[in-house]
Parts: structure tokens; C-alpha cells; sequence
């Protein structure tokens, strides 16, 4: 176990509900870090203001005065350091990361997409499983690595399709999930309870599940219940 608090930056361009979700961890005692900044390139994220609500130092950070990706990352990376972050988290940060912020955080940068990947990467990953006909869709966090929605797996959780499905409401399925294993995944982290083997990501402690286990979202990562 670690002997201080695990500084989190987060990252995000909208709403900020999976952001939510962490912190709602964190107050509860459940997660033992500090979220210790929220950034946004997006002055209207809604993140922002769940920020100051928690009284967490928020900072917005417009893409658009910078040269270029590179020059904006380098810049992520320098408020991230002086906050003393240790864990990225992306929590619907709208843009791609270059090696300037991979790099510095190496397998210390998480994010969460809306499908079992590797199926369906990138935008619009909802409509992609139900264009496709999928029985099955899902949600993934997983480290970020230069490709898109490629880097490791950390905890997926499944969201079996209904007949019926739009992409909202699949979408608004798949983000009940989203809310439980990202902050778990963060858990996991925060715990050094991760390590990578090449592709793998190895969870210390994790039991052994049935085939029924993973079938049942609501049993695939009840770790913290053991």
C-alpha cells in the first residue's frame, strides 16, 4: 500500500460524468487519492464546474492558442507537473495525444471508450456495435498508447443489446457501467495492483471468474467486495 495520497489529473472537454464518478469515490472513501487538478480546452465544459464545486483546481487550457498538438501537450504536461499528478485520467478529453504527454506518463494514462475493444475504436462506437448487430457491446478502460483506443486492458465490462436499442439508449447503458469500472480501474492504479506484460494487464489479487461471472457485469470487478 502506498504511503501518501496518489495525485490524479483529469482530463476532459464536456460534461464530466465519469469525473463524477470518481470523485463521488473519493468522498465516499472508497478510492484513496486526490484528484489534484481538472483541465479542460473547453471554457463551457461542464467538468470545469464540478471542479469548483468540489473545490478542486481547475484550469482551462484553449488548444487554439497553441502551435500545434505538440506544443499544446507540452503544455498539458507542465500544469499536470506542477500539481504533482501522478495517474492521467481522460474523462471525454475530445482530443489525441501526442508522445509529448505519452511519454512523460508512461502507462500512467488512462481512458475509457464505449465498446469491448478492440471492436469498434474511435467516434461513435454505439452506433458502430449496432450497425454491426452485435449481441454484446460493452465499455473499456484501458492505458493509453499512440494508437487510438490500442493501449492495454485494464477491466472491460459487458452491456448485453436489446431489440429495441437506439444508440442513446445503449449509450445510456453502457455509461451506467462506465461509472462503476473506471473509478475501480483508478482503484487498481492507486493500489499497485497493476502490471503490465506486454500487451496484458495483470491484476494482483484478482479471483478466478466462471464464464457466468463474466456475463454478469455487476460481478466482473467486485474486487473491492472480497
Amino acid at each position: 500500500m502506498r504511503s501518501k495520497t496518489l495525485k490524479i489529473g483529469v482530463l476532459a472537454s464536456g460534461s464530466g460524468t465519469n469525473l463524477q464518478s470518481i470523485i463521488d469515490r473519493i468522498e465516499e472513501g472508497t478510492l484513496q487519492a486526490e484528484i489534484a487538478c481538472v483541465i479542460s480546452n473547453n471554457v463551457g465544459a461542464f467538468a470545469l464546474e464540478r471542479a469548483r464545486r468540489h473545490n478542486i483546481p481547475s484550469v482551462y487550457l484553449d488548444h487554439r492558442l497553441f502551435s500545434g498538438r505538440s506544443a499544446y501537450d507540452a503544455a498539458l504536461v507542465e500544469t499536470l507537473l506542477d500539481h504533482q499528478v501522478e495517474l492521467v485520467v481522460l474523462a471525454g478529453f475530445m482530443r489525441i495525444l501526442t508522445p509529448v504527454i505519452i511519454d512523460a506518463f508512461p502507462m500512467k494514462i488512462m481512458n475509457i471508450h464505449p465498446a469491448l475493444l478492440p471492436a469498434f475504436p474511435g467516434l461513435h462506437a454505439q452506433k458502430q456495435a449496432l450497425d454491426y448487430g452485435v449481441k454484446i457491446a460493452g465499455c473499456t478502460v484501458h492505458f493509453v498508447d499512440a494508437g487510438t483506443d490500442t493501449g492495454p486492458i485494464i477491466i472491460q465490462a459487458a452491456v448485453p443489446v436489446q431489440e429495441d436499442d437506439t444508440e442513446e439508449t445503449l449509450s445510456a447503458r453502457i455509461q451506467v457501467e462506465e461509472h462503476r469500472i473506471y473509478p475501480e480501474a483508478v482503484r487498481l492504479f492507486v493500489e499497485g495492483r497493476l502490471r503490465t506484460d506486454g500487451r496484458r494487464v495483470i491484476v494482483s489479487g484478482q479471483p478466478e471468474y466462471t464464464s457466468n461471472s463474466f456475463a454478469n457485469p455487476s460481478a466482473l470487478y467486485s474486487l473491492g467486495d472480497t
